[in-house]
């Protein structure tokens, strides 16, 4: 094959394939999406306000104070949530980074999918001088066996060579607290399974923050119900909202929050979700 030739399929290749894709200001917008190697302003960030969220009150403090000393060039944790579903640990995260920024803040939020980590040194390079603080979110987290992700994590959290820039911080939820469950780590099919499992359940220790959230008790539902209901002028029966709640098998921030959309479609108002 000569020359030519070759240069010609080069040439049609590069006409097929899209350009990569171009990053948005990363100053510009409250908050952003890393996608294909690029920041890309999300498009509708409207988190909800933080006083709506009952029963985290100890997790707010612990949140917002962090998400604060970064905003300000301080020192700050990555944190790690974690717990059960639906207990409001992605609408914290979020509803903390609105309120920081509207206390003028110079903070954003940058979603990172699970299966995005070894995307993150592009991301580091991306955010690395740029004059404000960057909240790195990653929502779900959990990893299948085998997987090289926890050690790449594990990497940047202690500070190797991808670690991230003094401008971002990781915020992590997943549903166990130690992000990989023992049972699976302990099939590693190392020499010392025992030592595999211990260096993957350490992942969680990395976090300078780790917060628990638990399914909410019966009182704390209703309070939760009550508060979105004030908020957006519905009326509401306790009695039906604990009905709710029983019939999708557990209590909750999101059910309770399901359970206002049907108060709202019922009584003819919108909500912001």
């Amino acid at each position: 094959m000569n020359d030519e030739l070759l240069a010609r399929i080069a040439s049609a290749l590069e006409r097929i394939a899209p350009p990569p894709p171009e990053s948005a200001d990363p100053l510009a917008h409250a908050a952003y999406v890393w996608r294909d190697g690029a920041l890309q302003a999300a498009r509708d960030f409207a988190p909800m306000p933080l006083d709506l969220l009952e029963g985290m009150e100890a997790q707010k403090e612990a949140v917002l104070g962090n998400m604060r000393r970064l905003a300000k060039g301080l020192p700050a944790h990555d944190v790690l949530l974690w717990g059960a579903r639906g207990t409001g640990k992605s609408a914290l995260v979020k509803s903390a980074v609105g309120a920081v920024q509207g206390e003028g803040g110079a903070l954003a939020l940058v979603e990172v999918a699970g299966d995005g980590l070894a995307g993150l040194p592009g991301l580091f390079s991306a955010l690395a001088g740029v004059k404000r603080a960057f909240i790195l979110f990653i929502d779900d987290l959990g990893f299948a066996e085998p997987s090289e992700a926890p050690r790449l994590l594990r990497s940047v959290l202690e500070g190797g060579a991808e670690a991230r820039p003094g401008n971002a911080r990781l915020h992590v939820t997943a549903n166990r607290r130690h992000i990989v469950p023992r049972d699976m780590s302990e099939q590693d099919g190392s020499i010392n399974p025992r030592d595999a499992a211990d260096d993957k359940l350490a992942l969680a220790d990395r976090f300078g923050l780790s917060l628990g959230f638990h399914v909410v008790d019966q009182p704390t539902y209703v309070a939760i119900v009550e508060g979105y209901a004030r908020a957006y002028g519905l009326r509401f029966d306790p009695q039906e909202a604990i009905s709710w709640a029983t019939q999708r098998g557990g209590r909750s921030g999101r059910v309770a929050w399901q359970y206002v959309v049907e108060l709202a479609g019922q009584q003819g108002k919108t909500l912001r979700d």
